[in-house]
């Protein structure tokens, strides 16, 4: 009796949980579709604001620049990450402490602090220089420095999930080193590959403090290009940007999952 009372409440309290997390979601969602431009009361059912999305330049602009700059990062990233994993997997019996401290680092340092620095950083450059003038560019490069990290503690943990004889057993049959890494390691990390890309692309999407510190005037993203419009207030324009942003992390999340389970069978 007692064990499905606590089975019950602790089932209460998860979904107690759900609602506190996705409710707000919610709510952004339900007025996109507001036909009045009204951030409190939700009159009727409309596609207003998407059609006005659809002739916004600023907002397409930014919409292309986030894509662009969540692609290119992440593909960037991927391939970086997933040669800093496989490294981290061939000497991983060496004491390499110090390794994992500097990949940690860019994970659980605050976005601020990144940001700043990388900003810091491209202005002393530019100047120095001339090259790395803030825009796409330099985005790009702030992206790939903080997403590298997933990508190899991903690539990571697939490596040291696998059997080490089935390295042996691709020396044994003769392969070399080009047709191992294409047939026996590229088949096998697929999943932790797919699953990283999708996660660097979520990331880079959501970003807006290092994106900000890092931007140009004609780079704007969307979380940025957000955060100057709210300034004038939250309309049904703006949960429809928003709408669109989690709906596509959402889509991102889900892959990602849906491959590392792939993965992991």
């Amino acid at each position: 009796m007692r064990k499905r009372t606590l089975n019950r409440g602790l089932a209460g309290f998860w979904w107690l949980t759900l609602i506190f997390l996705y409710l707000p979601l919610a709510i952004v969602v339900l007025f996109s579709f507001n036909s009045t431009n009204s951030a409190a009361n939700f009159t009727s059912f409309s596609l207003r604001w998407y059609h006005r999305l659809l002739g916004n330049e600023q907002i397409i602009s930014a919409f292309y620049n986030s894509l662009v700059l969540a692609c290119v990062s992440s593909i960037v990233a991927l391939v970086i990450g997933c040669l800093i994993g496989y490294g981290m997997y061939r000497h991983r019996h060496r004491k390499l402490g110090w390794l994992i401290v500097l990949i940690y680092l860019p994970i659980v340092l605050p976005d601020i602090v990144f940001g700043i620095s990388e900003m810091a950083f491209f202005v002393q450059f530019n100047r120095l220089t001339g090259l790395l003038e803030p825009g796409l560019g330099t985005m790009i490069i702030a992206h790939v420095t903080f997403q590298i990290p997933f990508v190899a503690l991903i690539v990571y943990s697939r490596f040291v999930g696998l059997d080490p004889s089935l390295f042996e057993a691709a020396k044994d049959l003769y392969a070399s080193p080009f047709k191992r890494a294409l047939h026996f390691l590229l088949p096998t990390l697929k999943p932790a590959l797919i699953s990283a890309f999708f996660l660097s692309f979520t990331l880079s999407i959501d970003d807006f403090v290092i994106s900000f510190f890092t931007a140009g005037p004609e780079s704007a993203t969307l979380p940025i290009y957000i955060w100057g419009a709210i300034k004038k207030g939250v309309s049904p324009e703006i949960n429809a940007i928003a709408t669109l942003m989690i709906g596509a992390v959402a889509l991102a999340a889900i892959l990602s999952l849906l491959f590392n389970r792939q993965g992991r069978r």
